[in-house]
This record gives structure tokens, C-alpha cells and sequence, in this order.
């Protein structure tokens, strides 16, 4: 793993009487695939907002490539949002656009202006993603999968170092579901793309990530690699992994 390139310090977050962050201490390495898991309103989502400047903490701070980007404006925060993408829950592609328009668009945000070069870029990304040729259709004309995959292209295009995704797995069949773990391992060892992945699919988090961090009211219950995390004997996360909520089948 390479130097931290993210980095998160007492990380606390409130909505009202509700806490649902609660001292987060946690470095995302260069190059890693990190797997964030943990029960419903454990505040994993919460935390990937931080990440990228979305929301601002209540206390605490975060890093991104050496800079706290905690306190910054949005105008200050752009060249930062560049290194971090963000691959959405449900993909959040604007219904309006094409999907050559939907991955465009951070691209103009970014303040390319050249349509050729613009052209290219989207092009090459929907390569990558395994959707070449599908510039003009709408987001109404897409499966699920075929969602994810532009969804995944617009985080990608400009080439950050970092991609959060926020559950990319969820609605989809095994096969597609396994088709996105192949394309962000293969970001991860192609681009050399550090990836943070909130999911509750466990064989997604087996197949994909080198660390795994289990959030559990707020706070970091577990740290660890997933080989270690597929063994473990630990009361909270071993019916976590399992899938299994202790209750008698009748």
C-alpha cells in the first residue's frame, strides 16, 4: 500500500439529536480497495460524503492528498472533488441527457471545452466500462447494470485517483453485481485508482477489497484485511458475514 491519501481524524457528525458519527480515525492508502461495511445507520454512507467535501464535518477533520478540505468552500473544493469520484447510490444519472452527455458532464465542470478531445474521453471511458458505442442512448433505454456501468464511466472520466462507491451493487443480479467488482479491480490495477466501497454484499467483499472496516454505531468496530475478517470468530461480525440474524426458522 502506498502513503495514506485520504485521511479522516476524529470525524464526528450530528443531524439534529441524531449522532451518527462518533470519533472516526481512519487513512485510506494509494492504490487500495477498501471495503466500508456495517449494519443499516451504522453512518457508512455518511462517512463517503465526507470524503470527497459533500458534507462538512461537525467536528474533526479530513484530508485528501495532504490538504484538510474540512473548512473549504466549493469553489475551493473543486480541484479536490477532481481526484475523488463519486459513483452514486441507484447511479443518479440525469434522466435529460444521453449517457454520452451524462459522462460529459464533469468534464465541462471541470472546464473542458474542446468537443473532440471531450468526444474521446467519453468514448475511451465507455470502453472501459464495457459499453462502447452507447453515447446517444437515454438512461430510460438501460437496464440496471448497464446504470451502473455509465454511472461508473462518470465517476471515472476524468481520471481520479480515488472512486467512492455508494452500494454498486444494490438491485442488481450475482452476475451483474460480479461484473462490477471486475471493472473496479480492474481500475484499481490498470489506473492504480484507490477505491472505498460501501456494500453489504460479502462475497463482493471478498472478491475485491485488500482492507475492510466494519462501522458499528457510529464508530470503527473492526479494521483489518478481509482473508482475516472471512475467519473471524468475533461475536458482532461473524453473524454479519454470515448473514444471520440469530432467529429460529419455524
Amino acid at each position: 500500500m502506498g502513503e495514506p491519501f485520504i485521511r479522516v481524524r476524529g470525524l464526528e457528525q450530528k443531524f439534529g439529536e441524531q449522532h451518527v458519527l462518533r470519533g472516526v480515525d481512519l487513512d485510506i492508502c494509494g492504490g487500495e480497495t477498501l471495503a466500508l461495511i456495517g449494519g443499516s445507520g451504522a453512518g457508512k454512507s455518511v462517512l463517503l460524503k465526507h470524503l470527497p467535501g459533500l458534507l462538512q464535518p461537525w467536528k474533526g477533520s479530513v484530508e485528501v492528498d495532504g490538504t484538510d478540505i474540512s473548512t473549504l468552500n466549493e469553489r475551493e473544493l473543486a480541484p479536490f472533488r477532481r481526484k475523488v469520484g463519486i459513483m452514486f447510490q441507484g447511479g443518479a444519472l440525469f434522466d435529460s441527457m444521453t449517457v454520452g452527455q451524462n459522462i460529459a458532464f464533469p468534464l465541462r465542470e471541470s472546464g473542458e471545452k474542446d468537443e473532440r478531445e471531450i468526444a474521446r474521453r467519453v468514448s475511451e471511458t465507455l470502453e472501459i466500462v464495457r459499453l462502447p458505442g452507447q453515447e446517444q442512448k437515454m438512461p430510460s433505454d438501460l437496464s440496471g447494470g448497464m446504470r451502473k456501468r455509465v454511472a461508473l464511466a462518470r465517476a471515472v472520466v476524468d481520471r481520479p485517483a480515488c472512486v467512492l462507491y455508494d452500494e454498486p451493487h444494490a438491485g442488481l443480479d450475482p452476475i451483474t453485481a460480479d461484473s462490477i467488482d471486475h471493472l473496479i479491480r480492474d481500475l484499481n490495477e490498470h489506473f492504480g485508482m484507490t477505491s472505498v466501497v460501501v456494500t453489504h454484499e460479502m462475497r463482493s467483499v471478498f472478491h475485491i477489497a485488500d482492507r475492510v472496516v466494519f462501522l458499528e454505531k457510529g464508530r470503527i468496530y473492526w479494521s483489518g484485511p478481509a482473508a482475516e475478517l472471512k475467519v473471524t470468530r468475533d461475536p458482532v461480525l461473524r453473524p454479519f458475514v454470515d448473514g444471520d440474524s440469530g432467529e429460529p426458522w419455524n
